[in-house]
C-alpha cells in the first residue's frame, strides 16, 4: 500500500512538472486567432444587417418594416457580443496559460458554441411560433409575422455560424493538441512520459 502511494505521488509530481514545462502558447494563440476571426464574421453580419435594416425599415410598411426593425435590434446585440469577444481575444495573453488553463479555455469555448447551437434551434422555433401566432390574431399580425421571419433568419445564420465555429475549434483540439500530448504514452498496462533531450 505504501509503494502504491509513493508511486502515485511520483507520477503526480512528474505529470505536474511535465505540464508546467509545456509551452501551450501556440495552441492558445491559435484558439484566440480563431475566436477573433469568428467575432469579425459575426460583427460583419451584424453591421450589414443594421445598415440594411436602417435604410429599409424607413422605406417599407407592415410586415417588411417589422422584419427590418427586428434585424436592427437583434444585430445590435450581435455587434455588442462580437465587439466584446474580439476585444477579449486581442487582450488575452497566450503565454499566461499553463496546460490546465489552456485545455479549460479550449473546452469552455467548445461548450459555449454547442450551447449556442442549441439556443439557435430554439430561436428558429420561436420565429416559427410567431408566424403561426400571427395567423390567429387580430392585434398587429404583421408585426408578429415580421418579427418571426427576422428571428428565423437570424437564428438560422447563428446556427450555421456556431456549428461551423464549434467544428473548427473541435478539429483543432483533436488534431493539433495531439502534438502536445505526443510525449505521453499508455499501452494498457504502462503509462509514461517521454522526455527528449
Amino acid at each position: 500500500m505504501k509503494k502504491l502511494f509513493l508511486i502515485n505521488i511520483f507520477v503526480s509530481m512528474a505529470l505536474c512538472a511535465w505540464s508546467q514545462s509545456m509551452d501551450t502558447s501556440p495552441f492558445v494563440a491559435q484558439r484566440l486567432h480563431k475566436e477573433k476571426i469568428g467575432m469579425m464574421v459575426l460583427g460583419s453580419w451584424a453591421i450589414g444587417n443594421i445598415a440594411a435594416g436602417a435604410v429599409l425599415a424607413g422605406q417599407r410598411q407592415g410586415e417588411d418594416k417589422y422584419f427590418h426593425l427586428m434585424n436592427i435590434g437583434w444585430n445590435t446585440v450581435n455587434l455588442s457580443l462580437a465587439t466584446f469577444g474580439y476585444l477579449h481575444a486581442i487582450h488575452t495573453d497566450p503565454t499566461s496559460f499553463d496546460l490546465q488553463g489552456a485545455m479549460a479555455g479550449q473546452y469552455r469555448v467548445e461548450k459555449i458554441l454547442l450551447l449556442n447551437t442549441g439556443l439557435d434551434v430554439g430561436y428558429v422555433l420561436g420565429g416559427l411560433y410567431l408566424i403561426e401566432r400571427a395567423k390567429n390574431t387580430d392585434q398587429r399580425p404583421e408585426r408578429l409575422s415580421g418579427f418571426g421571419k427576422s428571428i428565423i433568419l437570424q437564428g438560422s445564420f447563428l446556427f450555421v455560424f456556431d456549428l461551423a465555429s464549434y467544428l473548427v475549434h473541435a478539429r483543432t483540439r483533436s488534431s493539433e493538441w495531439q502534438q502536445l500530448f505526443s510525449n505521453l504514452y499508455f499501452n494498457g498496462t504502462e503509462a509514461g512520459i517521454v522526455w527528449q533531450f
